[in-house]
């Protein structure tokens, strides 16, 4: 399948911030991506600049978008703002690329109001335009397209430290790059664990321990852990691993998803290695959004064989195709582990 064709329009976090800043507001947004701190941010940002009668006002309309009509919707993009120059328009989960009226919607966007500033918002459906239709194409060209990725290691190291500082606290950047590994890096869930952490502490510089006393990892960094302790044969720690998988109370299928998805990371970095092709392509062929996540790989492909990462995903997979038989998944979890430990050789 082909990728959709990426709008012209196509702005990042830091173009549109300036545009709001600047007052140079556009009439037409979609909004996307799983970075949801900065996108809220931003909704935030555009709401004050835009209504200073605040949200009970006339000039802010909200709708969800799966009770919007085409005919609600010409309404309101048609009204005039009300004591004030622009109209805010916001629109939560309304599937542009898959709507019966999408010709209609697309003439309103070909011709909008200066005085409107609309934002369709990608929260709960998934935003997959397809580049390959006429009428995807035409929207696309009339829209500002933002989508709020994970933000690269650096900057978010420095946003955690200034959260930190905000609260009178420093952290240095080893334990902070930590936090954000532990945590997935998201800005959402990175925001109340820094809370928590800060109120825990009771001194002025945050220490490890205290990162540890009060933040449990995410899915994700436990199975990055559960595969590096397969790898290096740690058979007592891979099981003590497995068991915090299944006290997050996690579905085995989610579970042995994550761990076959690791696996088949490990495998790439493996062959990264091998091909010395570096760490800027095993992030772009794996989807990984952080460096700390890259080198955790490749350290742990780096204790592995070719062969042996290999071994290890095919017995993921079968492990995975057995567990739809099994009346009890989670042994069948356990049996896979104890496989992939004893099957990685030193």
């Amino acid at each position: 399948m082909s990728k959709p064709k990426q709008s012209k329009n196509n702005k990042s976090y830091d173009d549109l911030t300036s545009s709001i800043k600047s007052g140079e507001i556009g009439n037409f947004y979609i909004f996307h991506g799983e970075e949801r701190y900065l996108l809220d941010h931003c909704l935030k940002s555009l709401r004050f600049s835009l209504c200073p009668d605040g949200l009970n006002g006339f000039n802010y309309k909200y709708y969800n978008g799966k009770d919007l009509s085409f005919e609600e919707f010409g309404d309101a993009v048609n009204t005039f703002p009300a004591f004030a120059e622009r109209t805010m328009i916001e629109i939560h989960d309304f599937d542009l690329f898959k709507n019966d009226d999408k010709k209609l919607f697309c003439e309103v966007f070909s011709d909008l109001p200066d005085y409107v500033c609309l934002v369709f918002v990608y929260s709960f459906i998934e935003y997959k335009p397809d580049g390959r239709e006429k009428l995807t194409r035409e929207i696309l060209s009339c829209a500002n397209v933002v989508d709020f990725n994970a933000q690269e290691q650096d900057k978010l190291v420095k946003w955690i430290k200034r959260h930190f500082s905000d609260a009178g606290k420093y952290i240095g950047t080893t334990d902070a790059e930590y936090l954000a590994e532990i945590t997935g890096g998201f800005m959402t869930t990175l925001y109340g664990e820094i809370g928590k952490i800060a109120a825990y502490s009771t001194h002025e510089t945050i220490t490890r321990n205290d990162i540890t006393a009060v933040v449990s990892p995410v899915l994700d960094t436990l199975v990055y852990n559960l595969t590096d302790a397969v790898i290096s044969r740690e058979n007592s720690r891979a099981l003590r691993l497995l068991d915090e998988l299944f006290q997050m109370r996690e579905a085995p299928h989610k579970i042995i998803y994550s761990v076959s998805l690791k696996l088949r990371q490990l495998l790439a970095a493996r062959i990264c290695l091998e091909n010395k092709l570096g760490k800027n392509l095993l992030m772009d062929t794996c989807g990984i959004r952080h460096e700390f996540q890259a080198n955790s790989l490749l350290k742990t492909a780096n204790k592995s064989t070719l062969s042996e990462c290999r071994s290890a995903v095919l017995l993921c997979s079968e492990a995975a195709f057995e567990l739809n038989s099994t009346a009890e998944p989670e042994s069948g979890i356990i049996d896979l582990v104890l496989k992939l430990t004893q099957k990685i050789k030193h």
